[in-house]
């Protein structure tokens, strides 16, 4: 995949740690020049689906169209374009709208795949191409092999990449499952916080760990289970770690992403930022888990699932005299991943690279 994108100075070339960490750069580039539409989003979730803060039909119907259609396609747009220019923005565009067509989870993992992909393969064309045509058809050459590369692609997507996609969602909750049935609880977390930073987190929490819940709830009241994915601590902790040591070009984005994760309970927010510096889902692994095993010795559980997570809707789904136990595993969940987080972007010591990588 390296070859896909601008080449690196070579010192980078040495180790896995550089390499990972040119990988997520990648990552970021495509998506955080797109984190103003999240927010958006973000937003327009919060405020306006049944359990908002003003429910409204009329405008919850913005919800699913963005993050399943707008959101992957964008990315995959800003893939394209930092492969092969505006051209490669077109087919990445293209090429990721045969990955949303039909899905019921967010492609934004395949996005990153074949946005760049598509633009590589155009761009190898166009390199055989541009010597061997005759002058007067260069407009026609270019359209059509755009537009061919383009259709192809989107084929593709419909047919190879997006049920590959939903294969790995499909998976990713069976493990959750297993984990579940063997009594791995705080275990979970390592399958659970990567797959929702691939924004498979509904997947998981309605197909998996809802219908779970509901089982253990209408037996004894609670279920822990409603607590595995929805946990807003893991999420907020991160935040807080860019906030105050991530890169100074980024920060000013954050406390709107932390309102919205935390208070409006859009996870997805936080995702982003994890993405742009993958070793970052260690700090989300430790935060869950440790929201998880505090959960289990306070003997916190939840009577429904709270949709969206935000605290207020933690807070509401919470039975009487459950308080102390549910905040406390929010709240370590929180400094968990914070000081996790902290140390992977070394306490503001790679502030000075704008990148943060």
């Amino acid at each position: 995949m390296a070859e896909l994108y601008a080449p690196a100075p070579a010192t980078e070339d040495a180790g896995v740690k550089a390499r990972v960490q040119r990988f997520g750069g990648y990552l970021a580039g495509m998506v955080m020049p797109n984190i103003a539409a999240f927010i958006a989003w973000g937003l327009i979730t919060a405020l306006f689906i049944p359990t908002g803060w003003m429910p409204n039909e009329k405008l919850a119907v913005l919800v699913d169209p963005m993050i399943k259609v707008l959101l992957p396609v964008l990315i995959g747009y800003t893939g394209g374009r930092m492969v092969h220019g505006q051209r490669g923005a077109v087919v990445g565009a293209v090429a990721t709208v045969g990955l949303v067509v039909g899905s019921d989870v967010p492609m934004f993992f395949g996005a990153m795949i074949v946005g760049p992909l598509t633009a590589y393969l155009l761009q190898r064309i166009d390199r055989l191409t541009s010597d061997r045509t005759r002058p007067g058809f260069e407009m026609l050459v270019d359209n059509y092999s755009a537009g061919i590369v383009g259709c192809l692609a989107a084929l593709a997507g419909v047919v190879a990449i997006g049920p590959i996609m939903r294969t790995f969602t499909t998976a990713a909750g069976n493990g959750v499952e297993f984990l579940i049935n063997h009594h791995l609880l705080p275990a979970a977390a390592v399958l659970i916080e990567p797959a929702k930073v691939l924004f498979l987190n509904n997947a998981i929490n309605h197909g998996v760990l809802g219908p779970l819940g509901v089982a253990e709830s209408a037996d004894t009241g609670k279920s822990i289970l409603f607590m595995l994915e929805t946990n807003p601590g893991p999420g907020f902790g991160i935040l807080l770690a860019y906030l105050l040591f991530g890169p100074r070009s980024l920060r000013p984005s954050v406390p709107a992403a932390m309102a919205i994760q935390f208070l409006g309970g859009i996870h997805e927010i936080y995702f982003p930022y994890v993405l742009m510096k993958p070793s970052m889902v260690l700090a989300a692994i430790a935060g869950g888990g440790a929201g998880i095993v505090t959960f289990m010795a306070t003997g916190a559980g939840l009577v429904a699932t709270p949709s969206p997570g935000s605290i207020f809707a933690y807070l509401a789904e919470t039975p009487r005299g459950g308080f102390v136990g549910v905040l406390a595993g929010v709240v370590i969940a929180a400094g968990v991943s914070f000081t996790v987080g902290s140390l992977l972007l070394g306490f503001g010591r790679l502030a000075r690279d704008e990148e943060g990588l």
